[in-house]
């Protein structure tokens, strides 16, 4: 395994092997574009609860979604934690952290993964047909949690851990 991947274990059974790479693979055929962003406020980030409903339901995740056509990563991103939580974020405080190529055996996508630092705490309303709870955590404690396949893995990458 090369110094440009990143090779996550199973977390159960079910789950089969993931992997996310910082270099774009050979090949790389992906279906969509995601935004996600590590929302910190006082060394915690924020996590939200996947409705049971939901793929991933039951399992934590920070904000992200699918980039709508012709949208850029950081407009996604605004677009949707304000969806996801109901405060807006800062676009000029904003700050990328990597692109990533995620390769499921499914399907692959490019991952654009955010990181803002608040300097009051927002109120956070739940859009309660997608994420049912949230919570505040540190990074760490972050990953003792049921995290949404490979949110692990950029937990330690964006934090060094």
């Amino acid at each position: 395994m090369g110094r440009a991947e990143i090779r996550i274990a199973p977390q159960s059974a079910d789950r089969a092997e993931k992997m996310i790479h910082f270099i774009e693979p050979e090949n790389f055929t992906p279906k969509f574009e995601v935004a996600g962003c590590f929302v910190e406020y006082g060394g915690k980030i924020l996590l939200l609860h996947r409705h049971p409903d939901k793929p991933q339901g039951g399992s934590w995740c920070v904000p992200a979604g699918k980039l709508d056509r012709g949208e850029d990563a950081t407009t996604a991103i605004i677009r949707e934690t304000k969806e996801e939580t109901g405060f807006l974020l800062d676009r000029d405080r904003l700050g990328l952290v990597k692109k990533t190529f995620v390769v499921y055996p499914e399907y692959q996508f490019v991952y654009h993964v955010f990181k803002i630092k608040l300097n009051a705490l927002p109120s956070v309303k739940n859009k309660f047909d997608e994420h049912t709870d949230h919570k505040w955590v540190t990074p760490a404690d972050a990953l003792k949690m049921e995290l949404i396949p490979d949110e692990d893995a950029c937990i330690k990458f964006a934090y060094g851990i």
